[in-house]
């Protein structure tokens, strides 16, 4: 599939990179910024899962009083590849 790159809005972190394979594994999630401890060990966490398994599963999640976190961040970046890579097939057959 392909290699990822999402800016988040409202968390500590600015920005998210990652790859997703051919078979929709999460690869080499790396978060800059924020809580350095805590965001590698969710890329750990999420190396080769599922990527919408991952997303569905950190949706939702928040940090303290806002709305979003580092995690629901990783789920808004990984449901925007997923449609991202959906785009590309559907130009593909048509």
């Amino acid at each position: 599939m392909g290699n990822y790159q999402y800016k988040t809005e409202g968390v500590c972190s600015q920005m998210i990179r990652f790859n997703i394979d051919e078979e929709g594994n999460l690869h080499n999630v790396e978060f800059f910024g924020g809580c350095n401890g805590n965001l590698k060990a969710i890329g750990r966490l999420v190396e080769g899962k599922n990527a919408e398994e991952i997303a569905n599963t950190l949706k939702g999640n928040t940090c303290g009083p806002r709305p979003t976190s580092c995690a629901d961040q990783l789920a808004h970046a990984v449901f925007s590849a997923l449609e991202k890579e959906k785009e590309k097939t559907a130009g593909q057959t048509e």
